[in-house]
């Protein structure tokens, strides 16, 4: 069994509904379940987001700075490129001169 430490924290009280509202839908088996899982959940964040600065940092050193006009033209081919999977489709921007795509 894993050993648990105590911890006094102050807490939102809709974040303490929503921990309740968890344990009564069965979702969990207490708000310290519900909190430790939340808690688990951002340290995992903190490590991916740790992890992608650290691989930009490496490719950047390997190849330079990333420009915003890279950032921009990858923005803008990631948008072309999507596929809608619920709502519709933007209309297409092609041919209208002087309009930007809202």
């Amino acid at each position: 069994m894993i050993r648990r430490e105590r911890l006094t924290v102050t807490v939102d009280p809709a974040l303490i509904r929503a921990g309740q509202d968890a344990v009564a839908a069965g979702r969990v088996e207490s708000v310290s379940a519900w909190v430790n899982l939340a808690l688990a959940e951002r340290a995992a964040k903190e490590r991916r987001l740790a992890a992608m600065a650290d691989a930009i940092a490496a490719y950047e050193a390997k190849f330079g700075v990333i420009s915003a006009a890279e950032l921009s033209a990858q923005a803008r081919a990631d948008r072309e490129s999507a596929r809608v999977v619920r709502g519709k489709p933007r209309a297409s921007t092609r041919g209208r001169r002087g309009r930007r795509a809202a």
